[in-house]
């Protein structure tokens, strides 16, 4: 028979963010599902990942005062980044709404790992450690705004971490979880640039995968 499964040798394990996250990723309502360590593996494997996220970006804002976004000042990268915030924010709002835990979590989850992290991120580098001061302010108050936001929308989730990377950054209010959520808003409505960048990225892709076909060095 099935060893039993003790929630808080678990918890002392791999943390309560990972667990909580574990059990609603991949798990719609109604159905039963079989418990995995390695799903509560993988959960935690995502915390460091939001972690090593907030730390790069709370290092490189220091102590200064992160103003508001110069919205005359962005470039296709700030743009595809804030429309598929505010994207996001509306499409996991009406998941929440209709009781899709799933399929919400899983939004934020592919949109912190995959887009923030592994390209947005990436692209503010340059600015970040260039000479021009005016995009290096705008690119960080980007950087504090969505992962703000970022922080609200996986907070019913993973309730503890976010309150803490939350609670680092500038913000308004006492806790977390009686901010303000993220709002779908028209202004950063950017389709155009989403279509553009998705195709850089799609270029970039391909050239890094021929690359390592052919096995040449960076």
């Amino acid at each position: 028979c099935a060893l039993p499964i003790y929630p808080l040798e678990i918890i002392s394990e791999y943390g309560a963010d990972s667990l909580r996250f574990s059990l609603v990723t991949g798990n719609s309502a109604g159905n039963d599902m079989r418990f995995s360590n390695k799903k509560v593996e993988a959960a935690r494997n995502f915390c460091n990942k939001v972690y090593n996220a907030s730390r790069f970006v709370l290092m490189n804002i220091g102590d200064e005062a992160v103003g508001e976004i110069d919205m005359s000042a962005l470039d296709i990268a700030d743009k595809w980044i804030l429309h598929r915030l505010n994207t996001i924010a509306k499409e996991v709002s009406q998941n929440m709404d209709n009781f899709d835990l799933n399929v919400a979590c899983q939004k934020v989850y592919d949109f912190i790992w995959t887009e923030f992290c592994d390209w947005y991120i990436e692209m503010a580098k340059p600015r970040l450690y260039g000479e021009d001061e005016s995009a290096k302010a705008n690119v960080k108050a980007i950087l504090v705004r969505v992962l703000g936001d970022s922080m609200k929308l996986l907070h019913p989730f993973m309730p503890f971490i976010t309150e803490e990377i939350w609670q680092a950054l500038p913000h308004e209010g006492e806790y977390l979880i009686r901010a303000q959520w993220p709002e779908y808003r028209e202004e950063l409505n950017f389709k155009a640039d989403e279509t553009a960048m998705e195709a850089v990225k799609d270029a970039i892709s391909a050239v890094r995968a021929r690359r390592a076909e052919m096995n040449v060095p960076p």
